[in-house]
């Protein structure tokens, strides 16, 4: 199979992409959808590049707008051309909102499989998965409802998992932030061939929700 991560430059499309690697299924670009009026605040574009760098991989940004619907399938049908692609793989855990998922809805017409290898796994597996595996990831935004603005720029670990199961069960918050509780960045991971390293960055917000505006960084080679 050849297949092209839907990449958000968080924790769960890198993990997904891991696990796809793993079972020897060939990764052969990554690319992120970019809608209009999006600012990319949690992840700024160009540290996605950076991280595709880091995997040896080419990535693509692709702008999507109203409708929404053929927007997305025509972007597709053009990256399963441009890439040679039999599927896209995404890092979606469950329906957001109650929605169907929306990249499955989109590929079917188009002839591509939408894979999820994540679908449905205990959140709390997952989050320990990425700890046994040592990636370095950041809360990179937060939404003021779960967590504090201390947690903009905090390092995922074993040591928070408690405090974020605690607040998963006193708010209703979905562990792995599905919801979009709270945003993630990937500074290091297994199939990197450098890291992400952050030289200066400090807490904004907007709205309810605090991120991390990163102004100076480095990709460093292992």
């Amino acid at each position: 199979m050849r297949g092209v991560v839907l990449w958000t430059g968080g924790k769960d499309s890198a993990l997904a992409l891991h696990r796809i690697a793993a079972q020897g299924h060939r990764v052969v670009g990554l690319v992120t959808f970019v809608p209009e009026g999006a600012e990319f605040l949690a992840h700024p574009l160009e540290i996605l590049s950076a991280q595709a760098a880091a995997l040896g991989l080419p990535h693509r940004s692709v702008a999507v707008a109203e409708p929404y619907d053929r927007s997305y399938e025509r972007a597709l049908s053009e990256i399963r051309k441009d890439f040679r692609a039999d599927a896209v793989i995404t890092g979606d855990i469950a329906e957001v909102d109650g929605y169907p998922n929306w990249i499955r809805e989109r590929s079917r017409p188009v002839g591509l499989k939408a894979w999820t290898p994540l679908w449905q796994e205990d959140r709390l597996h997952l989050l320990s998965l990425l700890c046994d595996l040592r990636f370095q990831v950041i809360f990179s935004g937060v939404r003021a409802a779960y967590l504090g603005e201390e947690w903009a720029g905090r390092e995922l670990n074993r040591s928070c998992l408690s405090t974020l199961r605690a607040v998963a069960e006193e708010k209703g918050m979905d562990l792995c932030g599905e919801q979009g509780e709270y945003h993630t960045l990937v500074l290091d991971a297994p199939l990197f061939r450098g890291k992400i390293e952050i030289r200066d960055s400090s807490r904004k917000v907007k709205e309810d929700l605090t991120y991390l505006q990163i102004s100076r960084w480095a990709f460093v080679p292992k």
